[in-house]
């Protein structure tokens, strides 16, 4: 039998946006996918991250530290388009100086429905790895 995800609305405590690349144009007009800047795709949503086994890897000869999670959110039609070319960010942990966001989660393997009731959906991200 699967595992149940969390079927509670007061389990869902995170709130993140998804967040894709527009494409860019270079000088000719032509678009160029994914080299423009993050923009919001639809409206925030409450999610629940569940952390897995962390790894380290070595990135361009330094040790860098992944945090996987299993986000779990609620099914919705928008969340369908979600790919692994997307990211999400924690917006309860604000932004830096910079205006960039504090906690971001690279998009490891699309959503899926973890019991096929259409009622949640499972998204594999990782933290502080490349989105």
């Amino acid at each position: 039998m699967a595992r149940q995800p969390a079927t509670r609305a007061g389990a869902l405590r995170e709130l993140v946006r998804f967040e894709a690349k527009v494409p860019a144009t270079d000088g000719w007009g032509q678009e160029i996918p994914g080299s423009g800047e993050w923009t919001e795709q639809f409206a925030p949503v409450n999610a629940n991250l569940r952390p897995l086994r962390g790894s380290e890897a070595v990135i361009a000869a330094r040790l860098q530290g992944e945090q996987p999670y299993i986000m779990t959110i609620r099914q919705h039609a928008a969340a369908a388009a979600i790919t692994t070319a997307w990211r999400a960010v924690d917006m309860r942990a604000g932004s830096n100086a910079e205006g960039k966001p504090n906690r971001v989660f690279a998009i490891k393997a699309p959503p899926v429905d973890p019991d096929g009731k259409n009622a949640w959906l499972e998204i594999l991200v990782s933290e502080n790895a490349e989105s």
